[in-house]
């Protein structure tokens, strides 16, 4: 073999091992996060197979690489993210619960029992205290404590 031939083999070795190793670490991520450099590892095993030099094979590998990050991880992060999975305590909120220790903010007291468990608990509003067995509603979750409000009877 000629030295061209050669070299040919060993840069299209390079760079489908490259591609390889790329596309297992995508396979053993969650997540998107080497698929496009597989690409331009792709870009590069063809240019090499193809004779061109070394600095062409490296500049496809680059801008195949850039262009495909630029153009599809945008759109790969809306879809990947856009499965927000709401927990058992996010059915919680708007839910009605009856005061089990009277909620004081500025004290730190306070406890709700909700669905048969009791949470700790404390005012959306400061100055507001709520007295055992009153009725409030949940209107979010923060940490450990639900905030809640006092129910509007109308």
């Amino acid at each position: 073999m000629t030295y061209f031939a050669d070299s040919i083999l060993n840069m299209s070795s390079v760079w489908l091992i490259a591609m390889i190793v790329l596309l297992g670490v995508e396979a053993m991520v969650p997540g998107l996060v080497s698929i496009w450099f597989a690409l331009g590892a792709l870009a590069a095993l063809i240019s090499a197979l193809l004779g061109a030099p070394l600095w062409l094979q490296v500049l496809w590998f680059l801008l195949i690489s850039v262009a495909a990050l630029i153009l599809t991880r945008p759109l790969a992060r809306r879809y990947i993210n856009a499965k927000v999975v709401p927990t058992n305590a996010d059915m919680l909120k708007g839910k009605e619960c009856i005061v089990k220790e009277p909620i004081d903010n500025v004290a730190g007291t306070g406890a709700v029992a909700v669905e048969g468990k009791v949470w700790t608990a404390r005012m959306a509003d400061d100055n507001l205290t709520v007295p055992c067995g009153a009725r409030v509603t949940v209107l979010r979750i923060e940490g450990v404590k639900l905030i809640v409000t006092p129910v509007n009877d109308e």
